[in-house]
């Protein structure tokens, strides 16, 4: 199989050559033993650009990169120096050869905008669009400093969120553990012992040991049967029409619905704002930011849309579309008025996350004694209907 390698030669530059190989790592192999840095492998004949080994795109730390690259432009540096320089301390081979294309590109004359395009994986389009509208104003390190804003304050609302909730994760994955080792190793053992004595139990308690029973005999088909549903399950749970139809579940439930709602409002200001900021026109804004709606939401924002495209104000098209609360209905005309809208949506973003912070804080602390009760009463439960086959025994020894 022939693939088009393009690599880097110390003494002539880029040069691009055809090599016969079993494989992209082969031919790239080849071409490091004839001294030359491999910048692409693809197979001869595809167009685009793609690095030699698929998926790496996925694990480049776009915040990590975005910080080091503003260090290296505010401290004097070139745009190409700055990703040469990148480039040069990157210690991964996958992420060397995405800089060294972002390097050659930039030799080629195109602009960092048009080089991170290539790579729609690892720079996505709201990225893409912040630099572009920067090359136009010249000004990418006030920029890219915006998007490292950005990104470092969606972090810390999703880390507010995952240390709210590691404790009631614990909490109940300890408790279901606890029921499972009872319902499936213990209840069997003591359905076995007080076999005889099971028609004079009380009805619960003649249930749990036919359970019990029921797990002795069938020990294998019950783990299968488990192990089937618990891939069935993760399996429908990674299907996005599954995860649209749970989020539209979690819509409708009163409380729980309106803070998801929120939530996704804080996200979508937060990024439109960021962008109004950049100098993005407020249309291909709102055509960048759709996505991180959900459900009936991004309905409402087409809506919203068609409604500012014909002349109506954003104020109103926003909250004639539902996508306001007073308070964000409040502050957006007031955006309108003194021409300062990117600024106001964040602080819309700081005022919603704020909200969630309090709710989730709340929410916390009332599930906490509430779950750890429902788990206590199912293992006391479990324990006392156990324990009645005993007072069973001992009554009839008496």
């Amino acid at each position: 199989m022939q693939f088009d390698v393009r690599a880097l030669d110390r003494s002539t530059g880029v040069v691009s050559l055809v090599l016969e190989a079993v494989s992209a790592q082969a031919a790239t192999a080849q071409a490091q033993q004839q001294g030359l840095a491999v910048l692409r492998v693809r197979p001869k004949g595809k167009a685009g650009w793609s690095l030699s080994r698929g998926g790496s795109n996925q694990a480049f730390p776009l915040g990590q990169f975005s910080h080091e690259l503003l260090t290296l432009l505010e401290a004097g540096l070139s745009v190409v120096e700055s990703v040469e320089t990148l480039r040069e301390k990157e210690t991964k081979p996958e992420r060397q050869q995405l800089l060294a294309q972002l390097v050659t590109a930039l030799y080629q004359g195109e602009s960092l905008s048009q080089a991170l395009e290539r790579f729609p994986g690892v720079f996505p389009a709201l990225y893409v669009a912040t630099v572009r509208a920067s090359e136009r104003t010249g000004n990418l390190p006030e920029s890219l400093g915006r998007y490292v804003v950005y990104q470092n304050q969606l972090e810390v609302v999703r880390k507010k969120l995952i240390s709210a909730s590691i404790y009631p994760a614990l909490l109940l994955i300890v408790g279901s553990l606890v029921i499972v080792f009872l319902l499936g190793y213990v209840v069997p053992r003591f359905a076995r012992i007080f076999e005889d004595i099971g028609r004079d139990l009380p009805y619960l308690s003649r249930l749990l040991m036919d359970w019990g029973r029921l797990v002795a005999d069938h020990t294998l088909e019950l783990l299968a049967g488990v192990a089937g549903s618990g891939a069935l399950l993760a399996f429908w749970l990674t299907r996005p029409a599954t995860r649209q139809a749970l989020a539209s579940r979690l819509m409708q439930i009163p409380a729980l619905g309106e803070r998801v709602r929120v939530y996704q409002l804080a996200r979508f200001y937060r990024t439109l704002g960021m962008l109004l900021r950049g100098g993005i026109p407020i249309m291909p804004s709102l055509a960048m930011t759709s996505g991180l709606l959900q459900g009936h939401l991004r309905g409402q924002l087409t809506q919203a849309t068609r409604q500012i495209s014909e002349g109506m104000p954003m104020s109103q098209a926003m909250d004639g579309c539902g996508l306001t609360t007073p308070v964000s209905s409040r502050m957006l005309r007031v955006g309108e008025r003194t021409g300062q809208m990117g600024e106001m949506m964040e602080r819309i973003a700081h005022f919603y996350d704020d909200e969630i912070a309090r709710w989730v804080d709340w929410f916390i602390r009332l599930f906490e004694p509430i779950l750890m009760l429902v788990i206590g009463v199912a293992i006391g439960g479990i324990v006392v209907l156990m324990y009645f086959p005993i007072f069973e025994l001992a009554g009839s020894l008496q």
